[in-house]
């Protein structure tokens, strides 16, 4: 397998003005709009395989399925299941096994599990989910590699704000889709996007923007990070790849 032997990887999220991606009330703030939420089901359908990280699963319990009929029955068409693989990265297998990340939906569950928490992690989770060694710690550039060899061809990061980081400081994302929406948090106690590192975009070398596109109240960015990006499959409702 060679280096270059990885998905188109997007990531994907929605932010408020001020960067962060939830309040800290304890109650989710709902930042998308319901246009924007289709476009976002819209570029899951399009995608092989969802990766979101352990902390998200904990604290947003996502489903992370295709929520339209349409777009599973396109899916289904075209000798696809009706929902994407479901993959997560953890480095301590502090996972429910009854989240609904692994109890809905019939997609394949991929956990990419640190070495020394792997015995632990099959343990919790080998009747609902394929445990990885993904090394110590966990390799992310492994981990797109051993995706690939699985065939996933295109894979989306929905996050959350760690491995947002991770993906961009190790060069590993083709893709940003990063929508605004038109509200403040105000609080530096909030979750951010991205946290400190060193990015490959900066005042030398800054990202392209591709696309900027309003979707109701919400302004949606596209960034090209890498020279494979692509403008297909970039979730116009009823449009997949």
């Amino acid at each position: 397998m060679t280096v270059a032997a990885r998905p188109y990887t997007l990531l994907s999220c929605c932010m408020s003005i001020d960067g962060y991606l939830d309040g800290v009330s304890g109650t989710r703030l709902l930042l998308s709009n319901d246009s924007d939420l289709d476009r976002v089901d819209a570029v899951r359908a399009g995608c092989d395989a969802i990766l979101v990280g352990a902390q998200t699963i904990r604290r947003d319990n996502p489903r992370l399925l295709v929520r339209s009929p349409a777009y599973r029955d396109r899916r289904v068409a075209r000798g696809l299941p009706p929902s994407p693989i479901k993959v997560t990265v953890t480095a301590r297998a502090d996972l429910d096994p009854r989240a609904d990340f692994f109890t809905v939906g019939d997609a394949d569950k991929l956990v990419y599990c640190a070495s020394a928490a792997v015995p632990r992690a099959r343990d919790r989770l080998r009747r609902v989910a394929t445990v990885i060694d993904g090394g110590q710690p966990v390799d992310l550039g492994w981990v797109t590699r051993d995706l690939y060899a699985r065939g996933v061809r295109r894979l989306m990061v929905e996050g959350g704000g760690s491995l947002h980081t991770q993906f961009l400081t190790a060069d590993l994302a083709d893709e940003l889709q990063l929508a605004v929406a038109p509200l403040f948090v105000g609080d530096s106690r909030a979750r951010r996007f991205v946290d400190d590192g060193r990015f490959p975009w900066n005042a030398e070398r800054r990202a392209t923007l591709a696309q900027v596109r309003q979707i109701g109240d919400v302004v949606l960015l596209r960034y090209a990070l890498s020279d494979r990006f692509t403008m297909t499959g970039h979730g116009e409702p009823g449009s997949l790849v």
